[in-house]
C-alpha cells in the first residue's frame, strides 16, 4: 500500500508541474477592431460588454497625419474640446498605445477635428477581480482519500502522461 501511495503522490506532483497554470495577463484591446480609430464609428457601441481592467492597453491604428489620441477630462470629452489635454498618448507613428495602468475613467478623443465625428473614447479601468474561492477540503480518512485519489488519477493520468511527455519533448 506504501508504494501505491508513493506512485499515486509522484503522479500527482508530476500532473501538478506540467499542468499549464493559469496566469492574469493584461488584454490587448484593438480600437474599433478591423474598423480601427476612424470618423463614423461609434466607439461607445464598441467599447459595450467589454471590461478593462489594471494592465490592459489600446491599441490605436490610424493616419498620423490626419488623427491622434488626447486624454482628456469628463467636460472636455463631452464637448470634443482638445486644448488642455491631460496627456498626449500620440508617438507619430500611428500605432499607439494607451496603457490602462490606473484604475479610473480615462476619456480619450482625437484632438485633430475627429472628435466631431465619433472619434472619441471612454473606458472605466477597475482592478482585477479576486479569482474564485476553492471548494473547502473535507479531512477524510487517508484510506479513502489514497483510494479515491487513486480512481480520479489512474483515468486521468492516461491522459496527462502523453501530454506531458509532448510538453517536455519541446522543451528539449
Amino acid at each position: 500500500m506504501a508504494r501505491f501511495t508513493v506512485l499515486i503522490t509522484a503522479v500527482v506532483l508530476a500532473f501538478l508541474m506540467a499542468a499549464p497554470m493559469p496566469g492574469v495577463t493584461a488584454k490587448k484591446y484593438t480600437v474599433g477592431e478591423n474598423k480601427f480609430w476612424n470618423p463614423n464609428i461609434n466607439y461607445t457601441i464598441w467599447a459595450q460588454g467589454k471590461h478593462f481592467y489594471l494592465g490592459d492597453w489600446l491599441y490605436f491604428v490610424f493616419d498620423r497625419n490626419q488623427h491622434n489620441i488626447l486624454e482628456v477630462n469628463k467636460t472636455d470629452y463631452e464637448g470634443c474640446i482638445a486644448d488642455h489635454p491631460i496627456r498626449n498618448w500620440t508617438r507619430g507613428a500611428g500605432r499607439d498605445i494607451v496603457t490602462l495602468n490606473q484604475t479610473k475613467h480615462y476619456y480619450l478623443l482625437d484632438g485633430k477635428g475627429g472628435c466631431y465625428g465619433g472619434m472619441k473614447l471612454s473606458v472605466k479601468v477597475e482592478k482585477l477581480p479576486p479569482p474564485p474561492k476553492s471548494a473547502p477540503v473535507k479531512n477524510i480518512g487517508s484510506v479513502s482519500m489514497v483510494t479515491g485519489l487513486a480512481q480520479f488519477m489512474i483515468p486521468v493520468s492516461l491522459f496527462a502522461f502523453p501530454a506531458m511527455w509532448d510538453v517536455i519533448s519541446r522543451m528539449w
